[in-house]
């Protein structure tokens, strides 16, 4: 049966929040929890879905700030371990990506108190779905993109963006480690993929080939 996958882009960040399941009204897995529970718990509501996991493709702020909805759903969070040093301490993560952090923002922001750890070509059976994991170093030393070869779907994280790739800039941060993870692991993927990414519209890895500037030359 093919998977549901749906999505909502919430307002912090704009960052995309998936949720995968086998059917509507069943279980589910959600995928990148940005801190607006009300808007998660409608996407979830939508389809009558119950979740069983989150997975965090990375540990920053608007991907895993809304880890209370595992407390709501009494759920365990998925990261990969090289990233949990980024839950620690939420207000410098918001000073570093956006330049503020105001205490109400903070206030906001839930990171799950303990994850399970995600492990490069991991297969999860979550949900009545088979998701492969696959370890991107670059963005963040820990960042995961989630496979779901069934559907041809690859839920890209902040590795890579229609027209463009993850920034590097940041604490962690490592370009040559990001492009290592496309050549080696992303773009040997099948070219029909379709790719959902962190922020912004769908797209394909034959697209991205095609014309996205930092893959020219491939």
């Amino acid at each position: 049966m093919p998977a549901l996958i749906d999505s909502a882009a919430l307002w912090f960040a704009e960052t995309n929040c998936y949720v995968v399941a086998a059917a509507p009204g069943g279980p589910c897995v959600i995928i990148d929890a940005p801190p607006d529970l009300p808007a998660i718990e409608a996407l979830v509501t939508a389809h009558r879905l119950s979740p069983v996991a989150l997975l965090a493709t990375h540990g920053h702020v608007d991907h895993a700030g809304g880890g209370a909805v595992t407390a709501v759903y009494d759920i365990d969070a998925y990261l990969h371990p090289d990233d949990e040093f980024l839950a620690l301490d939420p207000g410098s993560q918001l000073r570093m990506l956006f330049g503020v952090a105001p205490p109400e923002l903070v206030d906001q922001l839930a990171f799950p108190a303990v994850y399970t750890a995600l492990a490069d070509r991991q297969h999860l059976q979550l949900a009545g779905v088979t998701i492969d994991v696959i370890h991107t170093p670059g963005h963040t030393p820990g960042h995961c993109c989630f496979h779901v070869p069934d559907e041809g779907v690859l839920f890209s994280g902040d590795q890579l963006f229609a027209g463009s790739i993850g920034r590097t800039d940041l604490p962690g941060g490592d370009y040559a480690a990001l492009m290592r993870s496309m050549s080696e692991k992303v773009m040997t993927l099948p070219p029909e993929t379709r790719v959902l990414p962190g922020h912004g519209p769908a797209t394909t890895l034959a697209r991205e080939l095609r014309t996205n500037p930092f893959l020219q030359g491939w």
